[in-house]
């Protein structure tokens, strides 16, 4: 009875806590309200704390405005005043494998609708698609669903994912095989293609539950967490915020190099996504960590450590 007494008498606590603004302290954030899209929570001040710090490295500035990279950032530290900024957010890159993300959320719909069937195969090849980047894996999910199938759900009027009107964004048109046809994607013929800024909303989309279903981003947020590989962002993520959850997908191929992570922590909470065309974009990319940290630490949004 007292256990009982105490969890009422803290229920306003708890309440005014959520309406003062608090963080969540669990994603998904399950809200009933429709979320507004990503554009809308572009923020003047972090676009320009984004350009002075990247824009500061000379050889960065070069590769920006050769558009040879492309960023963009999440600050998720208040969820009430998410914001967003990017640089070279619209333009669309070969992305690798990062676009994986995108046979995740099309596999995740097809169970939702009893299109496909939800078995353990299908969850393992899943999970070895986004965590270890598998290629069979990955060639095996494409052949379940299509491209068609993919395509639809990336153009979704709910996610928005590949727009035309927006610069294009996330694209699987080839499986990860030698042979098989190609879907190319329509703006540039582009097979595995993404924009920094709808990769962005998708991991925005995927923290607020708006990806399928709550319980289905929720599935997508436990296949996505503790990756496999250890490279670009996790490497110096792993260093600075060990006890910061990560969910993640990276991609190489060639000069080109992507990464892109949610990171959900005591201390940080938020999303950074880098497309690269350079040969040394692998340690770039280890290296925008700590400068993007600076920028959200101007805006007072990562405690001190």
């Amino acid at each position: 009875m007292n256990l009982f007494k105490s969890a009422i008498l803290s229920l306003p606590i708890m309440l005014s806590c959520i309406t003062m603004g608090f963080s969540q302290s669990e994603i998904p954030v399950v809200t009933s309200d429709s979320i507004k899209p990503i554009k809308e929570l572009y923020n003047q001040k972090l676009q320009v704390a984004l350009e002075t710090e990247i824009c500061g490295n000379l050889k960065w500035k070069k590769l920006v405005d050769k558009e040879k990279m492309s960023l963009g950032i999440v600050d998720l530290s208040d969820i009430d005043n998410i914001r967003y900024a990017g640089l070279n957010d619209d333009f669309m890159m070969y992305a690798a494998s990062l676009p994986k993300i995108a046979i995740l959320l099309a596999a995740m719909d097809a169970i939702e609708r009893g299109e496909l069937e939800d078995t353990a195969e299908i969850q393992k090849d899943l999970r070895l698609m986004i965590s270890k980047s598998n290629n069979q894996a990955s060639t095996r999910m494409i052949d379940r669903l299509g491209y068609e199938k993919i395509e639809k759900v990336l153009r979704g009027p709910k996610n928005k994912l590949y727009d035309e009107e927006v610069g294009g964004g996330l694209w699987v048109g080839k499986r990860y095989a030698s042979g098989g046809k190609r879907y190319p994607e329509p703006m540039k013929g582009l097979s595995h293609a993404a924009t920094t800024r709808q990769v962005c909303s998708f991991y925005y989309q995927l923290v607020m539950g708006n990806l399928v279903s709550t319980e289905r981003s929720r599935q997508m947020l436990e296949i996505m967490k503790n990756p496999g590989l250890h490279h670009k962002f996790v490497n110096t993520l792993d260093k600075i915020a060990p006890k910061a959850d990560l969910y993640r997908k990276s991609g190489s191929w060639k000069n080109y190099h992507s990464d892109s992570v949610l990171v959900w922590g005591p201390k940080r909470r938020y999303i950074i996504v880098a497309l690269l065309e350079d040969s040394y974009g692998e340690q770039t990319i280890r290296d925008l960590v700590i400068p993007l940290e600076k920028v959200l630490k101007k805006s007072n949004t990562i405690k001190s450590r």
